[in-house]
């Protein structure tokens, strides 16, 4: 096991360096540094060589090259345990390096914004990750620190170890070093993918157009669950990058116990509906599928009151989002209800008190950070299908009307409401509303009509004057007459089945409005 004698520092994030380095000092382990770290320690009054002493040569091109040289790589790779190594070492007169302290250029997070494509060119760390990846390689015998976490408990190995540090410990560190550099790296190729060129000169990055055929995934775990699906699974969530700015990775729970696997799907069904909307809306969810959907006008309290009405048996145990904050008398009318999670961007003066009273419901604060994945993503057995978001606008001009009867005003806007809706629903899936408040859900079912008998037979509300909308076209007319008998009296659809003429008899037969929107909402 080698003793540590000789480290090098060169490090962005100087978060606990100097008290580090001065540890590694009374250690009596020498220091060498480059430019902007070894200032930093000699502020702190400790020696330090710069590695332009042990190189005979200055940084190069503004900084770009300080430490790509065999004096510093040699003394990195070479392999102790070798006597060919050490002798060449030792006729070069090069130092060994035990210990190679390093982390990266902010790259990943510089290029989060709006950064200059020569800007972020120079963020690209070249000297770092290579010095890295050679500790890494050489871990029986060289010890690699990336990341300023693991400061205290390696000195506190070099402390008991009387300088040395444990073969386990190289080997984690090497791991984590790796792990690094990949991610890094992985970025990287996210980031030039997105640069597209304008003759002869590179163009700043732009969002990504189609698929990419190398697709650069760089996963890091955030946290274990409580489980999987079942208790028997083990589960973790895990985020895109490192320090994600949004997203799930990114929410405050402020109160409740531990998040499931299932609470995270359910949290997410509930906060993608309840942002579809503009004014204040309330989504209870179950199982993925809504089971209420109403707006507030007045407000979250009115929002809830109104969801809730829809389907009040199913919303027992359900998870529940607000695209607005969540008041006291809101929290108070929620209290009378077993709910799993409560999402919301915000809780009112008294509202998170009164809720804090539910011990197991679990409060989550989700600010609406705009966080949308350029790609949907989910696993099948040896690979993962990608797509996609689906997201595509339906202004009420867009809609073609099919039937003689044209939908109101307030229909159409009942039909807009309800289109957002079914979006969310698993196919085949059909929805009824009536004046911004989700009447009835039929989710999932291998026949469309089967989806409609669901979703008009709740019997909370009556139907007569409500909308219908179903995700995908509407292949026979047994749907649209099951919503004749109804009352039903605008019905949306995607259109571009070979019964439309059909279908579109039967809804001019029962004087129903019927709007094609020319594209579906399947949801599987």
């Amino acid at each position: 096991m080698t003793r540590i004698a000789t480290a090098i520092l060169s490090v962005h994030d100087k978060t606990g360096l100097a008290d580090f380095a001065a540890s590694l000092h009374r250690s009596g382990i020498a220091l060498i540094s480059t430019g902007g770290t070894a200032r930093e320690l000699r502020k702190a009054g400790l020696p330090v060589t710069e590695v332009a002493e042990l190189t005979g040569c200055g940084e190069l091109l503004g900084g770009r090259v300080k430490t790509l040289h065999p004096a510093v790589h040699a003394g990195i790779l070479a392999r102790r345990d070798l006597a060919g190594d050490m002798a060449t070492l030792e006729e070069k007169g090069i130092r060994p390096i035990d210990l190679v302290v390093v982390n990266l250029y902010p790259f990943i997070e510089r290029t989060a914004g709006p950064l200059p494509l020569e800007a972020a060119l120079e963020e690209i760390d070249i000297g770092g990750v290579t010095l890295l990846r050679a500790a890494a390689k050489n871990f029986p015998h060289v010890a690699t620190v990336s990341d300023p976490a693991d400061y205290p408990g390696l000195l506190q190995e070099l402390s008991d170890g009387h300088g040395h540090l444990g073969l386990k410990t190289r080997l984690r560190l090497a791991r984590k070093a790796f792990a690094a550099t990949a991610r890094y790296d992985l970025h990287i190729a996210g980031y030039l993918d997105r640069v597209a060129l304008s003759g002869d000169t590179p163009a700043a990055p732009a969002p990504p157009e189609g698929l990419p055929e190398v697709m650069t995934l760089s996963l890091c775990k955030h946290k274990g669950l409580r489980y999987g699906e079942n208790p028997h699974q083990q589960a973790a969530l895990y985020t895109v990058g490192e320090h994600p700015a949004g997203g799930w990775a990114a929410i405050t729970q402020l109160h409740g116990k531990e998040l499931s696997y299932n609470n995270y799907l359910d949290m997410d069904s509930a906060w993608r509906l309840a942002s579809e909307y503009t004014q204040p809306v309330c989504a209870i969810i179950k199982h993925t599928n809504p089971c209420g959907l109403a707006i507030g006008p007045a407000g979250a309290t009115e929002a809830f009151r109104r969801a809730l009405a829809c389907d009040p048996v199913s919303a027992f145990g359900s998870v529940i989002a607000f695209n607005c904050p969540i008041t006291l008398d809101c929290a108070q009318e929620i209290g009378r209800l077993f709910v799993e999670v409560l999402v919301a961007p915000g809780f009112e003066p008294g509202a998170l008190q009164w809720l804090e009273r539910k011990r197991d419901l679990r409060l989550i604060r989700r600010a609406p950070d705009g966080s949308g994945d350029p790609w949907r993503c989910r696993s099948i057995d040896g690979a993962l299908l990608v797509q996609e978001p689906d997201r595509p606008a339906l202004p009420a001009s867009d809609l073609k009307i099919v039937t003689g009867r044209p939908p109101d005003s307030t229909q159409t806007d009942d039909l807009l409401f309800a289109w957002k809706c079914v979006k969310h629903v698993k196919s085949n899936a059909i929805v009824v509303a009536r004046t911004g408040q989700l009447l009835g859900v039929g989710a999932g079912q291998t026949s469309r009509v089967d989806s409609a008998r669901i979703a008009l037979g709740k019997g909370v509300f009556p139907t007569a004057g409500a909308v219908l909308a179903s995700d995908a076209f509407i292949p026979f007319r047994d749907t649209v007459d099951l919503a004749a008998a109804a009352g039903i009296a605008a019905i949306i659809q995607t259109g571009g089945s070979v019964r439309d003429p059909e279908v579109i008899a039967a809804a001019n037969e029962a004087g129903i409005a019927m709007v094609f929107t020319g594209h579906r909402h399947f949801c599987h």
